[in-house]
């Protein structure tokens, strides 16, 4: 029986720029990606397994197809890698991290870094996320009455979690500080920059990355603090076992080998400012779902006031229909738009040939709306991801952290993080949009974000 025969008639559609009919010029084009990426996908996009053809980046082919992303992301993950657009933009400022590095340096890193985000590891961290969980219904609760900036608590929230996790007692400066430099280097980098796209050399200065330096340094700061104090620390034989202990020690199970100085300290950027970001973004995006959706808030109020232990705390495996709100924001609303390889050598994808230099595109954005993949695309329907529904959701055509050897390290711990962080915002106050609330919008900025942010009012529970 199909999903929504069983569900109320009228489901929830957040508004979207709608795909274009006819493709845009050249300028306009680069006008468009830089102003917002995700509104120059077109209508052939949603309703193709795959979509070739010339544009700026020259030719690039646009895969939709599950078993086609399976193979290019995991049976022949060799033969591609990420693209020189995707680090120009990204590798100036998190460095040679696991986001960025390539060959025989990326496949260190992940097998060093592999252990610390065991399901063990992260299991070990539902305290430390409950406890930023529970200062976030405090804040919250103290707010009854008044509005919320929802983004800004979900930025604060999860920075919170950071400092729980990974680096226990640090940083010692404005944690408010550290999201904002993160949210001005995310908005600076992320516009599509021409000469990037157009293969200027790396030397001449793109106004981004001027703008992102303040951010930048702020960065190096904070991280040269929190390695220099956890280093005297674990000298004394008296370091929290956190992920900042666990990634200063770690070591690459074939060689033995440590990682270096800069690969310690672009991971812990690459920690900070993506993995906090994206799960940031995925929260305020379920936030302002819920929202809207009478039934989805009823079902998941009902949900978390049954499910805390005697102490108040959640567990992700008590919370189902929180982990099925969250995948289903991520869907509508995916953490990173779009993934993007570069082929290493001729290829084919079914009947498209794929030549050796040219772009291959996965678009979660595009992917997560198939017309002919998802049950009414464009609808909020959490119950997609509860059994039997879910069991019926190709393996590849739901890709909120990617897939193959470069899935993201962390999607255990964001969504563990996101279910219990979810559910202590529920339990505390019912947040509501203010009718004088400007479009929300999302913004392509290399994450997902509210271009107007989202302040909310909340009602205490």
């Amino acid at each position: 029986m199909p999903i929504l025969d069983t569900l109320p008639q009228t489901r929830f559609r957040p508004a979207v720029p709608p795909p274009l009919r006819r493709p845009l010029g050249l300028f306009a084009f680069l006008r468009a990606a830089r102003a917002n990426p995700i509104t120059t996908w077109m209508e052939d996009h949603f309703t193709a397994p795959v979509v070739a053809g010339e544009g700026v980046l020259g030719r690039i082919t646009v895969v939709s197809d599950p078993a086609l992303i399976r193979h290019v992301l995991v049976e022949n993950a060799g033969a591609y890698r990420k693209d020189d657009l995707q680090r120009r933009v990204l590798a100036p400022g998190l460095g040679e991290g696991l986001l960025t590095a390539e060959g025989d340096a990326w496949r260190l890193q992940r097998r060093t870094l592999a252990p610390i985000f065991s399901a063990r590891t992260v299991r070990g961290f539902e305290g430390a996320m409950n406890a930023a969980g529970t200062h976030l219904g405090r804040r919250l609760a103290r707010r009854a009455g008044a509005s919320v900036d929802v983004a800004q608590e979900m930025t604060r929230v999860t920075l919170d979690v950071l400092e729980r996790t990974i680096f226990t007692h640090g940083p010692r400066r404005d944690p408010d500080a550290l999201g904002r430099a993160i949210t001005r280097f995310l908005e600076s980098v992320g516009p599509i920059d021409p000469l990037d796209v157009f293969g200027v050399p790396a030397f001449v200065p793109r106004i981004g990355r001027l703008r992102a330096r303040p951010a930048l340094r702020y960065f190096a700061e904070v991280v040269d603090e929190l390695i220099d104090h956890r280093r005297a620390v674990m000298a004394q034989g008296e370091a929290p076992e956190d992920l900042l202990t666990l990634l200063l020690a770690a070591q690459d199970p074939e060689t033995g080998q440590g990682l270096t100085d800069l690969e310690v300290k672009a991971n812990i950027v690459t920690f900070i400012a993506a993995g906090h970001e994206t799960t940031a973004n995925a929260l305020t995006w379920a936030l302002y779902c819920l929202s809207q959706d009478a039934d989805s808030r009823a079902r998941l109020e009902a949900e978390v006031d049954g499910a805390a232990d005697a102490e108040g705390l959640f567990a992700i495996e008590r919370l189902p229909f929180a982990k099925a709100v969250m995948e289903e924001a991520m869907r509508l609303f995916p953490p990173v738009p779009f993934l993007s390889r570069q082929a290493l050598r001729t290829d084919r994808l079914g009947r498209v040939k794929v030549p050796r230099g040219s772009l291959v595109m996965v678009a979660p954005w595009v992917l997560h709306r198939h017309r002919t993949l998802w049950e009414e695309p464009d609808a909020f329907v959490p119950e997609r991801f509860l059994e039997p529904n879910r069991a019926a959701i190709p393996r590849f055509a739901y890709l909120p952290f990617g897939a193959g050897p470069r899935v993201c390290i962390g999607q255990s711990f964001s969504l563990q993080e996101a279910v219990i962080v979810l559910a202590h915002a529920v339990r505390a106050v019912r947040l509501t949009l203010p009718a004088d609330h400007p479009p929300v919008t999302p913004l392509h900025r290399v994450t997902l974000r509210p271009q107007n942010g989202l302040r909310m009012d909340a009602e205490g529970r």
